[in-house]
């Protein structure tokens, strides 16, 4: 039992250690690029959506489809870079959230097809990522090991 639980935990559980890295790098960049250019599209025709947030029932659209559409374009971007990333993957992740329950809700008629939409994957992407943080390779890691060397060189 040793040897299998060794093999098939231990060994790829020291893989994923040196491969941790990867994960939020490759999310962060993917995630970013995509809602980057949503952002964009959402912000060059700000009429349209603003006409559609009107016709989905969200509430204030001429607030709310500028608000959504520089979320997406911003933290895009944001995500990319890594900086302030768990902020910018918890406003998209609410974003994510808005656009399942005023969008795509008439659609949902079970557990599978919920689990199915493009948006809950986001929002999935955007939890782990708001939890989990940006990764090292990141402008994140960077200003909190820059904080974590002032800290101790005032002490």
């Amino acid at each position: 039992m040793n040897m299998l639980v060794s093999a098939l935990i231990e060994w790829p559980r020291g893989v994923a250690r040196h491969l941790a890295w990867l994960g939020p790098l490759f999310a962060r960049i993917v995630t970013g690029w995509v809602f980057l250019w949503t952002g964009w599209g959402k912000l060059t025709h700000l009429p349209l959506v603003t006409q559609n947030f009107e016709g989905w029932g969200i509430p204030a659209p001429a607030l709310m489809a500028p608000l959504a559409s520089g979320i997406e374009f911003f933290g895009g971007i944001l995500l990319i870079i890594g900086l302030l990333t768990r902020i910018s993957a918890g406003a998209l992740g609410v974003v994510m959230i808005v656009a399942v329950a005023a969008v795509m809700w008439p659609e949902v008629d079970s557990f599978l097809t919920l689990v199915g939409l493009e948006e809950v994957m986001y929002l999935a992407l955007f939890l782990w990522l708001a939890i989990a943080g940006a990764g090292r390779f990141s402008v994140d890691h960077l200003l909190e090991r820059q904080d974590r060397d002032d800290r101790a060189s005032t002490r």
